[in-house]
């Protein structure tokens, strides 16, 4: 006889919910430790009525609702409850059901302990297990359950076990083990199975084995996109960039399979600074896509981050909230350092309330790209509020915070944060190393600076990268060090680059050292013959030395090669919108209320004693017209519309793409006097806090 079964209204409506909560699972759990329902007293010999009630049994459908990390309280609490009713736990149907549910709500080892447990031993058991491994990156556990059941418990791998067995494999290097299995496959005939085929090119591209990933490319008799994506993300994965996107650009021509999000993901590694040609190729891939899912998102967000395209990661971002789609940690830390360039700081600032409010911290990635947006939207004080409001830092949360003091001109605090991470025992890389010496450059700490370069390849042994040898050279010349950084040039063990030959020339600009100066144009000529920044800097020197018919000479060198000064620009954010400003700009909506502005600033600031540096003015004229010239930098425009916008104790952020001139620097000092005004400008070599007429950097940039 089947035992009845009293099942209470309140219960009833918890087990005919779609999606139960934790919590009812819970009171489902409690109710059923007082009361029997199900199969406890069925006997042995039902048959049929045996496997419908094991289906029908409250506790068994409850279970079959645990399908999330949310519900492992519960479900663990259900399985404690069915060792109370041993006939129904050893159903071979409900500890499928236990072994699936441990397993998606995050428990593979739970799973693999009830396997162990249990008499009968099923493949499909095997498979659960494995695959739950593979999902939650616990490969090597998969590889090792893989073998133990092969062996011990003669278990016969199927067309599902190998998929699942190869992807733990190519994610963890394990090419040995890929072959073995690939041998295995052989022998059975599966090596011809679309699934089975393509974690095999996974294991051979993602461990280097092009040669052998291309064979089971082009013998396979059915591709489709995931074969595609396959090779392209071993090919990205190790550094072979180009030919990664030739092969995208092959699928993109075949127009057969079509790429999808798994495309864009697998092509990411290589498109970091690459042709903006390649860049519009991906955006119209992601364009052309019907499905969009976070991971199409993400990609394309992180394609435009990675390509000095911050606006136009912001703005995907934009229509991405606008779509419905919900951000997840990875949108979240793709797009947090694209608001840091683009000086989008409200977004940022929202981002961050929004993973408060989801409270997804602790994250490291999060916290750290949290406290990179905050230090290069000039917000030292709350990126050095988040730094140490994190339970573990890793060497880049340390590399941001070093490299955040160096950008403000904080070197000694730089100094010390360095010393604090060796002290807790993490071990500086070659980051680590760029961004001390990077913070030493900053504040003229020449001595440390040697220090540290000395230490990193005496001590450490790590070789110095080009960008080593740029950031010492800086450190050199900056502090008035020409023939030493000279020297140090030539004694490079790799030949310099125009980031090299670049520091030594803004230097010989700042001391006017025209030997030295024109030795290194020369070499940049030779280089970045394109590169208008650099005769600019040429042409300071001449004009700083009152030499204009060199000056007019550089000048016409530069119309010949129809090379054109980039223009000054200054972005400031304002409710949420960014404005850009250009030198002499009038089209903005508002620019006679700007230049009004302007001028009564520019009346205050002679009362004080300002005079326009005309020094290094590059127009062979009157120096009335130097003075005007002067006057409508961009961001002395910027400024103006943002006192004229916001409150007196609103303070005042400014992105520039060059950097700032001498003349706009002395103007922000007295600016920031007479207008009690905290005024941030983010040039191109580092951040000058402005308050009550000093500077941050002590004139020394």
């Amino acid at each position: 006889m089947i035992a009845a079964v009293v099942q209470p209204p309140a219960l009833l409506s918890v087990i005919r919910s779609s999606n139960p909560t934790p919590l009812s699972l819970l009171f489902l759990t409690r109710a059923a430790s007082h009361r029997s329902y199900g199969l406890s007293a069925v006997p042995h010999n039902a048959g049929g009525r045996h496997d419908e009630d094991c289906h029908n049994s409250p506790l068994v459908r409850a279970v079959d609702r645990c399908r999330s990390p949310s519900s492992l309280p519960a479900l663990r609490a259900l399985h404690s409850t069915l060792h109370h009713h041993p006939l129904l736990l050893s159903h071979p149907a409900v500890q499928i059901k236990l072994i699936r549910a441990l397993a998606a709500c995050g428990d593979p080892h739970g799973a693999r302990r009830l396997f162990d447990a249990s008499p009968a031993k099923k493949t499909v058991f095997f498979n659960i297990i494995i695959r739950s491994y593979v999902d939650h990156g616990l490969h090597l556990h998969a590889l090792s359950f893989f073998v133990d059941g092969t062996l011990r418990h003669q278990l016969k791998a199927d067309n599902y076990t190998f998929p699942c067995v190869l992807k733990a494999c190519a994610a963890s290097n394990h090419l040995c083990g890929g072959i073995q299995i690939h041998g295995a496959v052989t022998k059975l005939c599966l090596d011809s199975d679309l699934f089975v085929g393509n974690t095999l090119i996974a294991v051979y591209a993602r461990c280097g084995r092009f040669s052998d990933a291309s064979q089971m490319f082009d013998e396979m008799p059915k591709r489709d996109v995931v074969s595609w994506n396959a090779m392209i993300a071993g090919y990205a994965k190790h550094g072979q960039f180009e030919r990664a996107l030739d092969l995208c650009k092959e699928m993109v021509a075949q127009q057969n399979p079509t790429p999808d999000s798994g495309t864009l993901a697998s092509i990411l590694p290589a498109m970091s600074r690459t042709e903006i040609a390649n860049v519009e190729l991906m955006r119209k891939l992601f364009d052309e896509m019907s499905n969009k899912n976070i991971v199409s998102w993400n990609a394309m967000i992180a394609i435009y981050a990675n390509n000095s395209m911050p606006r136009e990661a912001v703005d995907l971002f934009s229509k991405m909230e606008i779509a419905g789609i919900e951000p997840d940690a990875v949108t979240l830390a793709s797009i947090l350092p694209a608001c840091g360039d683009s000086s989008a700081f409200t977004l940022g600032r929202r981002i961050h309330q929004l993973i408060e409010m989801k409270r997804m911290r602790p994250n490291l990635v999060l916290e750290n790209a949290l406290m990179d947006m905050y230090a290069n939207c000039g917000c030292l004080k709350t990126a050095r509020e988040i730094f140490d409001s994190m339970n573990w830092k890793d060497v880049v949360s340390w590399n941001s915070i070093i490299s955040a003091y160096g950008m403000h001109g904080h070197g000694l605090d730089a100094i010390a944060f360095f010393d604090q991470m060796v002290k807790s025992g993490i071990k500086p890389d070659s980051i680590a190393f760029l961004s001390i010496i990077s913070a030493c450059s900053h504040a003229g700490l020449v001595n440390q600076g040697k220090h540290y370069f000395n230490l990193m390849t005496e001590h450490y042994h790590l070789s110095p990268t080009i960008e080593h040898y740029a950031c010492m050279v800086d450190l050199l010349a900056r502090s008035g060090n020409l023939n030493e950084a000279y020297d140090f040039i030539i004694e490079m063990p790799i030949k310099p680059n125009e980031r090299v030959w670049g520091a030594l020339l803004n230097a010989c600009r700042i001391y006017s050292n025209m030997e030295i100066g024109l030795n290194a144009a020369d070499h940049l000529f030779k280089l970045v013959p394109e590169q208008s920044g650099y005769y600019v800097l040429l042409s300071n020197i001449y004009a700083r030395a009152g030499r204009w018919e060199e000056v007019m000479v550089v000048r016409e060198m530069m119309i010949n090669k129809g090379i054109k000064k980039l223009p000054g620009c200054s972005k400031v954010e304002l409710w949420n919108d960014v404005h850009t400003f250009y030198i002499g700009d009038r089209i903005h909506p508002r620019s006679k209320e700007i230049y009004e502005k302007l001028d009564v600033l520019m009346v205050r600031l002679k009362e004080l004693g300002y005079v326009t540096e005309t020094e290094t003015a590059l127009h062979d004229v009157e120096e009335e017209d130097k003075e005007g010239h002067l006057l409508v930098h961009s961001e002395k425009l910027a400024v103006a519309f943002m006192l004229i916008n916001t409150s007196p104790e609103t303070p005042i952020r400014i992105t520039m793409n060059l950097r700032m001139c001498l003349d706009c620097h002395q103007a922000m000092k007295l600016i920031s006097s007479i207008t009690q005004r905290e005024i941030t400008i983010k040039d191109t070599n580092r951040f000058h806090h402005f308050v009550c007429g000093v500077c941050s950097c002590g004139d020394y940039w």
